[in-house]
Parts: structure tokens; sequence; C-alpha cells
């Protein structure tokens, strides 16, 4: 058996509209600009847009591999002009945002195969607590939650913490604090939410990174276009960077656990159905 070097990332966050999407687009193309092989996920299944911010349109996506109607490699769209390749999901298809514990089983099983030909896979999950995110979360090798100064922000993210570590007993997140005024409102933010996880939680969040608030972010959505694309010198593309870099010397210092662990975690079948009471 070969030894595994990818590393799983799950995006997650307690509310929508933090900028979760973009993080993870910048992030993908921040690591294939240093020489790795990524993959971008699109796991908000039911509301997809990342296909949206890059301005692709493409034929295939996660509906058509669990209608048995496409392979996972077929479905796969390789962004040429940002050198990673793109999952897409469907959008407006409310079946696929709360699938079922077999849907959710049959989709894994189909890309598990394909995962070990990448060094990152990021998995772009969508916002909030439901079951099909929580399973991907839980599946990951590492999660990103992605917070930002508003307190709802941080209230969400903190259920969203305690239901993966009550529901799969995850214990392991890094925190992301995005449209940050300052390196000071971004560390006040983050201990905040992690004052809480410590107290009622007993667990410790990790501080990856912040990104600071930039007028550049919204234009380059609007051209539809990652923003280490269109304004790789901005306040924001250099900490985008400064991440990437982190997630490197993360992943190289996981080497001897990614090389013992599956691309994504088996969970035990009670936990793959969360209405089926724990033993």
């Amino acid at each position: 058996m070969s030894r595994n070097s990818t590393l799983s990332v799950a995006v997650l966050s307690g509310k929508g509209g933090v900028g979760k999407t973009n993080i993870s687009l910048n992030l993908a193309c921040a690591l294939h600009q240093t020489g790795f092989k990524v993959l971008l996920m699109d796991c908000d299944l039911g509301l997809a847009n990342l296909d949206v911010l890059l301005g692709i349109a493409p034929e295939s996506n996660m509906q058509n591999v669990l209608l048995g109607e496409k392979s996972v490699r077929d479905a796969l769209h390789h962004v040429t002009s940002r050198g990673f390749d793109v999952l897409p999901a469907a959008s407006g298809v409310p079946e696929l945002s709360e699938m079922s514990r077999e849907s959710r089983e049959l989709l894994l099983g189909r890309l598990t195969p394909l995962l070990g030909d990448y060094d990152y896979v990021f998995m772009d999950l969508g916002a909030g607590i439901s079951d099909t995110v929580q399973t991907f979360a839980a599946m990951a090798i590492a999660r990103i939650v992605v917070i930002t100064p508003e307190p709802t922000s941080l209230t969400d993210s903190y259920a969203l913490i305690k239901v993966l570590n009550a529901r799969y007993g995850v214990r392991d997140f890094m925190t992301l604090v995005n449209q940050s005024a300052s390196d000071k409102e971004a560390r006040a933010t983050f201990d905040k939410l992690a004052a809480a996880c410590r107290h009622f939680l007993n667990l410790e969040p990790a501080l990856l990174g912040h990104v600071r608030n930039d007028k550049k972010f919204p234009e380059a959505v609007r051209k539809q276009q990652p923003l280490l694309h269109y304004a790789p010198g901005s306040p924001a593309s250099q900490d985008l960077q400064m991440l990437a870099e982190r997630l490197q010397r993360i992943r190289l210092s996981m080497a001897d656990q990614l090389a013992d662990k599956k691309i994504l975690q088996d969970l035990p079948p009670e936990r793959l159905d969360p209405t089926k009471p724990k033993a």
C-alpha cells in the first residue's frame, strides 16, 4: 500500500457570508503557484457557487456522479488559467444539501480513489450544521473554521464546533479570521471564540491566521477572478500567501501522521447516521 501524503482540509463556517468560498479558492491558487497539485471540491451541495466565482460553466457536477451518469474524473473541471482542478456541485437541488447516509457513503466511496492524486484536497462546505456538512467536516484530516469579527459569526461558529465535538468527537480545529481591520482585531476575535471553547468544551482551537479587510476582494468577485490573480500585491493577497505557507508547514509536520491515515477518515456507523443512538 502506498503511503498517503494528501492533506484533506474542510473549510467551514457557522454563518454564511464570511468569505469561506473565497478563502478556499485563493488558498488553492496560492498552493498551486508553489508547485502543489490541488483539488478544490464544492461541497456546498445544494447552493454551489465556486463555478460562479471562477466564471466557468462545467457540464458535469457531483449530482451527475451521484446519479451514476458521470464518473468523478469526468466531472472534474481543470481550470486551465488557474492550474488546479475543481469538482463542481449543483445549485438549487435541495436533495443534495441533505443527503441520506447511503448517498453520502456512495459519494465518498466514488471520491476516495481519486483523492490520492493530489497534495491538497480542499472541501468548501456549506455554512451551518447540516448532517452533510458535519459528515464531510468530521471525515477530513484538518478543519479550518472561517470567522469574522461579527458577534453572530462567533456564536454560530461556536455552535458548529460544539456539535462536531459532541456528535463526532472532533477536537482539532484551525481558525481563520476573515475581514479583520487589523492584527489586533483578529487576535481579539479569535480569543473570544477560543475562550468559549476552552471554558465550555475543554478544547483549544488553533489560530491559523487572518485575512485583512480589502476593497480588492469584492472587485475580484465581480471580475470572477481569484484575488491572488486579480490583485496579487493587495493586503489580503499577502495574508493568503502567508496562510498557504503555514499550511505547507503543517502538512510537512504531519507527514508521518498522513502516511498512517486515510485521506477521508472512517466514521463509526452510528455517527454516519445521527438519528441512530450511540452505543
